[in-house]
């Protein structure tokens, strides 16, 4: 097998140079092989697999790799900006085995009680509602003021919190993504917020997804329920904003969707999956350990050293090296949602809520248009996600002095004491 030569230098993959490029980036790291050495923070570095193959190889071979960072986490600084996203904690993410079974299983299990009919009628009504703050000025940003807001109703709603702590989640999950200072106290303050959620559950249970998970038969305690409960957000609410945004700016900008959100010959349902092959909104993550030191795909690798898989990257070499070859023959071929034992399970529920949002959008703001060209967007600095600052739109004001549909006093109503239906 041939051994890559490696650069002398890690390449950056934080700050916004590669924020504003980051294929550019991975387009160079290519040159030197399936894998190659990148920094992901100051002082910290990683190996980062660019390979579509090298990357399923890697997602699905639990034997030479564990998810356990402990090794890892002992050598790097324990003030690093990066630890809020892969320092160890009691959840699936960070474990193998019987123990990554036992929270897997919960997490699933907790999530198969999402019904998707009432799901596709909570995000519609939420979506309205949110539209209509702003339909009437004739501009908005599609960002803060509609992707970023919309799956944070939808999880105050199905985990019962507190509609008052919504931002908290929101800004502690943002700051633990982009990685840079703060990022541990932004990650603090979320799992406050979820601790104080799981302990007055645990008090006085409701027809909410946390009462579920604290009665489910893994019997997780308390701090068990608060990590999966703050995984299942982060992996919910940051990614699911970023498609949103992401395949809005594509129909935004592609001809194909004929430059506005209504009139092409593309759907909402075609953007997604097109954004998920190209831009994916978590764009490099799936930290792995070598549990030896080994070779892999020619790369020699020690002993509890930081993999990353690069998901963008991986994705579009595929796509470039065999275009015809059917390896994007279905929406399931691409990486965006990870693969093997740790692969997303939250799939459905996040392509439902991204494509009624923007059928949403396409049915009300039909001939919004982007303010400022594109290359004048701002994409959020850190290594894991893609992520747009704001997506700012202009289009034809609406008059949203409408009466209300009774439909929505109904789900309103609904909402407000039940989301789920809990049986213990």
């Amino acid at each position: 097998m041939t051994l890559f030569v490696q650069p002398p230098q890690p390449l950056a993959l934080y700050g916004p140079d590669f924020a504003a490029d980051p294929h550019g980036h991975y387009r160079r790291l290519r040159e030197h092989g399936p894998l190659a050495p990148v920094r992901i923070a100051p002082g910290v570095d990683a190996m980062l697999v660019i390979d579509y193959q090298a990357a399923v190889d890697l997602l699905r071979d639990t034997h030479t790799f564990s998810k356990d960072p402990r090794a890892w986490q002992a050598t790097i600084p324990p003030d690093s900006p990066v630890l809020p996203m892969l320092g160890h904690r009691p959840t699936a993410l960070f474990s193998d085995g019987d123990v990554h079974a036992r929270y897997r299983d919960a997490i699933n299990d907790t999530l198969a009680l999402i019904e998707p009919h009432i799901l596709r009628a909570d995000v519609a009504r939420v979506a309205k509602q949110l539209i209509g703050e702003f339909a009437a000025t004739g501009t908005g940003d599609l960002i803060a003021q509609y992707a970023r807001q919309l799956p944070l109703h939808v999880f105050v709603r199905w985990f019962g919190v507190a509609p008052d702590d919504g931002e908290r989640i929101v800004d502690g999950i943002g700051g633990m993504m982009d990685s840079a200072q703060g990022a541990a106290t932004a990650y603090a303050d979320l799992v406050d917020v979820v601790t104080r959620l799981v302990a007055d559950r645990r008090a006085r249970p409701r027809r909410d997804l946390t009462s579920y998970l604290l009665a489910h038969p893994a019997r997780l305690d308390n701090d068990e329920t608060v990590r999966q409960i703050t995984l299942v957000m982060s992996a919910g609410h940051a990614p699911t904003t970023n498609l949103i945004g992401n395949a809005t700016l594509h129909m935004l900008t592609d001809e194909r969707y004929a430059g506005s959100l209504h009139g092409g010959a593309m759907t909402a349902h075609e953007a997604i999956n097109e954004v998920l092959w190209q831009d994916p909104p978590i764009a490099n993550l799936a930290a792995h350990y070598p549990r030896h030191d080994t070779e892999f795909h020619g790369v020699r690798l020690h002993a509890g050293q930081l993999i990353l898989v690069s998901f963008g990257a991986a994705n579009t070499q595929s796509a470039q090296a065999a275009p015809d070859a059917g390896v994007r023959s279905g929406a399931s071929a691409h990486l965006a949602w990870s693969a093997g034992p740790h692969r997303c399970p939250a799939k459905q529920p996040a392509l439902l809520i991204a494509t009624t949002a923007i059928e949403q959008l396409t049915s009300q703001l039909c001939d919004a248009e982007l303010v400022v060209p594109v290359s004048d967007l701002l994409w959020r600095p850190g290594p894991f996600h893609r992520a747009l600052v704001h997506l700012p739109v202009r289009f034809t004001p609406l008059d949203t002095t409408v009466t209300a549909d009774p439909d929505d006093h109904a789900a309103t109503a609904s909402g407000s004491t039940s989301a789920v239906s809990i049986s213990t």
